[in-house]
């Protein structure tokens, strides 16, 4: 049963972040924003749906190692895991407009989830700090897309591509599939983190590896599809805008709105460990982004190298209690 639960959750999170980005993309176009803008926000910030509602329900049920855990693991694994998967299938291209505005910003917040880690906990008054930072963020996106001139030909150009693709809703529709996206979401979050705690105490395994390890790869589902499809389209702006928009949005919406609902305390196994991991993978992104201007293939496999590295040391005797999972 406990098998089933976690699968269960994990489907439900999947199909529900796909029909949630595809409708606020569709009513995101409606309104006339730019592609690159919607794979920085609305697809970054939509893929990050399952975690927002999985660490804020691991919040509530009274497992803030999980809560915590699930934001720096989905961080480390966007950065070390979706971003060297992509790169492997095609070098991603850090040449658009404004990635390095965008790369400070997710360099930003990575240093302050990594000073909260450090302090031991997230206030309610920090948490609203970390959401008001995100609202201004998002606007002022929203403000330089409009501003831009470049980004009005990023339009001309994506209108072009809508003409040929096949799933165009209308507004209404579009406003459908978000609502029942984010109703899917919200059942498998509920299912993913309640198998999620269990499943520690089955193993005998801490709550924090837990959320670095399952819940945040599971809840990252989402960003990992996208990327890979748009490393499949030659499309960098939206695979490297989905894991900086998405790594943004972990620190500042996720953590800002789980501390908002309930302080955090943060589990000293998550500060010792997985921070200096979280600040590593930061150090990798600035320096394709600033040095190499791309992802090339050989850091791709170096990521994935450190990442796999980085599970086997969590692991460590998962692989026998699999069979135990199995069992139940």
């Amino acid at each position: 049963m406990l098998a089933v639960t976690i699968l269960a959750g994990l489907a439900l999170l999947v199909a529900g972040g796909d029909l949630l980005v595809r409708g606020a993309v569709a009513v995101a176009r409606r309104a006339g924003i730019s592609p690159l803008v919607i794979g920085l926000t609305l697809v970054g910030f939509g893929t990050s749906t399952p975690e927002l509602l999985a660490s804020v329900q691991a919040a509530l049920l009274g497992a803030p190692d999980i809560a915590v855990g699930n934001v720096v693991g989905s961080n480390i694994a966007n950065v070390m895991l979706i971003l060297g998967l992509a790169a492997l299938i095609s070098p991603v291209a850090a040449t658009a407009p404004g990635v390095r505005r965008d790369l400070l910003v997710t360099a930003l917040a990575t240093l302050a989830v990594v000073g909260l880690l450090i302090w031991g906990e997230v206030p309610r008054w920090m948490g609203g700090a970390l959401i008001a930072v995100l609202v201004l963020y998002t606007l002022g996106t929203l403000i330089a897309d409009r501003r831009d001139a470049a980004m009005a030909r990023l339009r001309a150009e994506e209108a072009g591509l809508k003409e040929a693709e096949g799933f165009r809703p209308n507004l209404w529709a579009g406003l459908a599939f978000a609502v029942g996206g984010m109703a899917a979401v919200m059942l498998g979050a509920r299912f993913l983190v309640t198998g999620a705690v269990e499943l520690a105490s089955h193993w005998g395994v801490s709550e924090s590896v837990i959320g670095v390890t399952v819940v945040a790869i599971g809840t990252s589902l989402p960003e990992l599809v996208t990327a890979l499809v748009a490393a499949a389209r030659k499309e960098s702006d939206v695979a490297l805008g989905n894991v900086l928009g998405s790594n943004i949005f972990n620190v500042l919406g996720i953590l800002g709105v789980t501390a908002l609902v309930t302080p955090i305390v943060v589990p000293d196994e998550v500060a010792q460990r997985d921070t200096w991991i979280l600040a590593v993978s930061l150090i990798a992104l600035a320096g394709a982004v600033l040095g190499l201007r791309q992802v090339p293939r050989a850091l791709g496999f170096v990521l994935l190298a450190g990442y796999a590295v980085y599970l086997v040391g969590l692991a460590g005797g998962l692989p026998d209690a699999m069979a135990g999972l199995v069992q139940s």
